[in-house]
């Protein structure tokens, strides 16, 4: 399982409209393959700052199975014009935690 960190930054006065909007396109990215879950996380200390944490099976299902789709384009028009600057996107594998073994050194 990878972790994808989206760091959201939404135009001044859209936050209502962007929540809204991130509604209807939950549903679009629930239904791709290789989605496990997500959450939206609205920042309390910088105004219409948010972090969208989505869990998928690959790198690849989100990179080519959601990035290449025709539910992209959806999920893009329905969420894109919110953000100002575009949103930086990182992928994460657990390093260590309950029940993991520590990387190997020189990862």
């Amino acid at each position: 399982m990878i972790l994808e960190i989206a760091s959201l930054q939404v135009r001044p006065g859209q936050a209502a409209a962007f929540e809204a909007a991130f509604l209807q396109a939950q549903a679009i990215i629930a239904s791709m393959p290789g989605y496990l879950g997500h959450e939206l996380q609205r920042c309390l200390e910088r105004d219409d700052h948010y972090m969208l944490l989505v869990r998928w099976r690959s790198v690849q299902d989100h990179e080519v199975g959601f990035r290449t789709s025709a539910e992209y384009q959806q999920w893009r028009a329905l969420l894109h014009h919110f953000y100002d600057p575009f949103p930086t996107v990182l992928h994460y594998e657990a390093a260590a935690g309950p029940g993991l073994a520590p990387a190997p050194a020189g990862r």
